[in-house]
């Protein structure tokens, strides 16, 4: 059995209620619920909430909320990791230990149903800890600078100032849309992104959305697509 949790609590700050914000004539979470049920892979679609607006929504739109989020676990300062184990263990706890447990995160408007079942085959065939999709930077983060205050502009990796870009390892970011694991993987704290196998998605389907700049431009793209 394979579960999907979508990490939502009630408090974000930098866009009050993001989680539920209307886009593209949906909530937003609503987003991330549909891909998950979309992909097949999942016997449960799970939505990890403190809020009880959110929850919901998210059950109108054909997730469950099956448990209550603790309030230690809905903080500013909460990682996902704890989240997710937390999820996973109450299932454990019911007699009902998934096999692997994919966090999704509720602000993915972007997401296909494609690269959930891609990656997992790749969690399968890798028979890995966690994996995660990633992006190429556009630009050598090897060639990249600082501005100092005053002063000329700096090379972060001075022996690389003549190097060609086309000569220097390709270099990738997280993705920051979701993450498969196995249960055990979650339950026991081990940290996803040095244990994870990448899993390469286009860049110009990813937006991390953390400000109402982010959130303008995912709605272009979602438009352009």
């Amino acid at each position: 059995m394979n579960i999907a949790v979508i990490p939502a609590r009630g408090g974000s700050k930098r866009i009050p209620r993001k989680n539920i914000l209307p886009f593209g004539g949906k909530p937003m979470i609503a987003y991330a619920i549909a891909a998950a049920r979309e992909s097949g892979l999942f016997e449960h679609v799970v939505v990890s909430t403190d809020d009880d607006e959110i929850a919901d929504v998210a059950v109108k739109h054909g997730a469950t909320v099956p448990f209550h989020r603790p309030k230690e676990l809905a903080d500013d300062q909460t990682v996902t990791v704890p989240v997710i184990g937390h999820a996973a263990q109450w299932f454990v706890d019911q007699g009902q230990a998934p096999a692997a447990v994919c966090c999704i995160y509720p602000c993915v408007p972007l997401l296909r149903a494609q690269d959930l079942r891609g990656a997992y085959e790749l969690f399968q065939q890798r028979q890995a800890q966690y994996v995660y999709p990633v992006v190429a930077f556009h630009s050598s983060p090897w060639r990249a600078m600082t501005k100092p205050e005053g002063g000329p502009m700096t090379f972060v990796y001075p022996e690389h100032e003549l190097t060609r870009t086309q000569d220097l390892p390709k270099c990738y970011y997280d993705a920051g849309q979701f993450y498969w694991g196995r249960t055990e993987a979650w339950t026991s704290g081990l940290r996803m992104h040095s244990n994870g196998h990448g899993y390469e998605i286009e860049g110009h389907r990813v937006v991390d959305i953390d400000t109402p700049e982010d959130w303008k431009r995912a709605e272009l793209i979602a438009r352009a697509l």
